[in-house]
């Protein structure tokens, strides 16, 4: 059983008591309605969140897919639901709001709704210049992570990947995808990534936390099937570029020693370190490594999570540079992590434009 699996088997009772308490404060704002039914629905919504995700760890489906499409969609309706009913609560503490009011306030969650779900799915490409000294020559990067390949997002994530990426051949020579292409809430099949065969660059990919609950060798599998070139601890290089790969996970695996990953660096190459987590840049950067790329915070995906991550995470979303010299690119990824909605975030590519100072 995956890490993920028992994440949810584990929050799922305390995510139905939530659900029966919102519930109830909910109706109570139009008229209150029996606890049996509270009950029943807050069961109800505990099946919908653990059912579906079990089967879709055998075998996927369309159904369990969207059940499991609606299910997360419903968890980021809650919360925004807990803020507006607070919201509802505290105003009314000083003023007493009519009906209409409360109904008008209700309706601001479907609507944004919308909104977020269409941003989820709307791939936008950004940009970004990097001004470097040891560089032989201009060249631009695609940095993409956290696909997030699963039940919410598909196959269809990947041909959307793939078909945006084939618009960029002609300016970009290189695509580096910095961990996540997987999610954990689906199997992986050999042939799931294979629209990324028709794309005429070389794709490197290094697995963070999330490749692993699947099954890491399923998705190691299919990046190889799909001609996808996986750096585990590894490196590549490509022109002027000396690409490390360090994975990233959780769980206990078998991680290169300092001195090690000292040894992979070429002083007369550009150096990037491919990391899942945007962690340890200064380290990386007094060892030599001239750009890291990392993703994982999805720049906290939607508010109020946004203003969350940037407390968390020094480096949450864009790119930094050091006193060094040495650049960080955190990107907000492409995919969403257990609910299809976006809100103050994009669900981006990006191309890194390498020029020379």
């Amino acid at each position: 059983m995956s890490f993920r699996t028992r994440r949810v088997l584990f929050m799922t009772p305390f995510y139905m008591i939530f659900q029966f308490f919102l519930m109830k404060y909910l109706f109570l704002l139009i008229g209150g309605l029996n606890d049996v039914y509270l009950v029943i629905f807050a069961i109800f919504i505990g099946l919908l969140h653990v059912v579906p995700m079990l089967f879709e760890a055998k075998k996927s489906r369309k159904i369990t897919r969207f059940l499991q499409t609606i299910d997360g969609v419903w968890m980021w309706a809650s919360l925004i639901l807990l803020i507006d009913i607070l919201a509802i609560y505290l105003i009314g503490i000083f003023v007493e709001l009519p009906k209409q009011i409360i109904l008008m306030f209700l309706a601001i969650v479907p609507i944004l709704g919308v909104y977020n779900y269409f941003k989820a799915h709307k791939l936008v490409v950004n940009e970004r210049v990097l001004k470097m000294d040891n560089l032989a020559r201009d060249i631009n990067i695609v940095h993409l992570s956290d696909v997030h390949f699963g039940s919410v997002r598909h196959k269809q994530i990947i041909r959307q990947i793939a078909n945006k990426l084939m618009e960029l051949e002609k300016t970009c020579e290189i695509v580096i995808i910095s961990g996540d292409l997987a999610d954990g809430s689906s199997v992986v099949e050999k042939d799931d990534f294979d629209a990324l065969k028709e794309i005429d660059m070389p794709i490197i990919f290094t697995p963070g936390n999330h490749d692993f609950y699947p099954g890491i060798e399923n998705v190691v599998s299919a990046c190889r099937n799909a001609g996808i070139i996986v750096l585990d601890n590894d490196k590549f290089e490509y022109k002027n570029l000396n690409i490390y790969g360090l994975t990233f996970s959780f769980d206990e695996i078998e991680m290169p020693t300092v001195d090690e990953i000292k040894e992979v660096l070429n002083h007369d190459m550009i150096n990037i370190i491919n990391y899942h987590v945007p962690y340890y840049w200064e380290e990386f950067s007094s060892l030599g490594f001239d750009i890291q790329l990392s993703g994982h915070t999805h720049g906290g995906q939607f508010y109020p999570a946004v203003n969350f991550a940037n407390r968390i995470f020094e480096y949450n979303k864009g790119l930094f540079k050091n006193k060094l010299g040495k650049y960080l690119h955190v990107t907000t990824g492409v995919g969403s992590m257990d609910t299809p909605m976006r809100w103050g975030t994009d669900s981006e590519l990006v191309i890194l434009k390498l020029r020379k100072r």
